[in-house]
């Protein structure tokens, strides 16, 4: 059996594509570009899965070129989940320890690849025939016309899918932009609200605001008597994120049946609250 030379063309594309993957990840200035995105859409969705099947059937009859590609989409669809939820008990699903894991799997399932590869007869090896594409690149102008075009075509469509699949990646969905506001009590449960509270003494509540605005926003929460502002509270919260403070404020009239309101402002506009809650409480002294 003749051992292998070097590693397999396939291979070493795969390999060459994953520390380029690697390079523009951890390099900081080239990691703010739109080519770590480019880089990284092969490292997601179809080398994962390539390298798996060239590891699993490393011979060329265990299966057809057009079956490879199906299951490297297919695999590669899987892998990448799966990795995501090994990694959410560790560092947490984040892109760049994804990336990261991405490259060290699929670096080590290249190794197993071209070992397993080289236990198999060369005549059997599975081997993607470069010189055979270039070839009939350089062949291209020997090629009737309709076959051009029908080439052109599908050069053009994949092209196309491929700049449609990296837009939809980069360009984030949108949705209903909205502000949760909520109170809980001191506990932090939904039920148990104070109802009687003593005057000129502080109480406590848990307020708790998500921002669902597609972008940071300056919210003000102000607590109110019977109209009049106890306290206020001013805080900025990216998108996505979460403000749950107890918030303590002290009454400052004696009464029953009275209105305790909590209002939430954004952008410092106190024309009106964006959001508001309220309780029916009793102040004695």
């Amino acid at each position: 059996m003749q051992k292998l030379k070097k590693l397999p063309s396939d291979l070493l594309i795969m390999l060459t594509w994953t520390i380029l993957t690697l390079v523009f990840v951890l390099n900081p200035v080239l990691s703010d570009t739109f080519v770590r995105t480019v880089v990284g859409i092969p490292i997601v969705l179809f080398i994962p899965g390539y390298v798996l099947i060239a590891a699993l059937f490393p011979k060329k009859d265990d299966l057809d070129a057009l079956e490879r590609i199906a299951l490297s989409l297919g695999f590669s669809i899987a892998v990448a989940p799966l990795l995501g939820f090994l990694l959410n008990f560790t560092f947490g699903i984040w892109l760049l320890p994804l990336l990261i894991t991405l490259c060290i799997y699929n670096i080590a399932l290249i190794i197993i690849a071209a070992y397993r590869r080289e236990k198999v007869r060369e005549e059997e090896r599975f081997s993607v025939p470069l010189y055979r594409i270039f070839s009939a690149i350089n062949n291209e102008t020997n090629v009737p016309r309709i076959e051009r075009t029908i080439n052109g075509i599908l050069i053009f469509v994949i092209v196309l899918s491929i700049g449609m699949l990296y837009y939809e990646i980069t360009t984030p969905t949108i949705g209903e932009r909205f502000t949760e506001f909520y109170i809980l009590d001191p506990a932090g449960e939904a039920y148990s609200y104070p109802a009687n509270l003593k005057y000129d003494s502080p109480n406590e509540i848990l307020v708790g605001v998500v921002n669902h605005e597609y972008a940071p926003v300056n919210y003000t929460i102000q607590v109110a008597l019977e109209g009049e502002v106890l306290t206020d509270t001013w805080f900025r919260l990216d998108h996505n994120a979460t403000w749950k403070k107890n918030i303590t404020y002290v009454p400052d009239k004696i009464g029953t049946g009275m209105n305790l309101e909590f209002w939430l402002f954004k952008e410092d506009n106190f024309t009106s609250p964006y959001r508001e809650l309220h309780l029916w409480v009793n102040v004695k002294s």
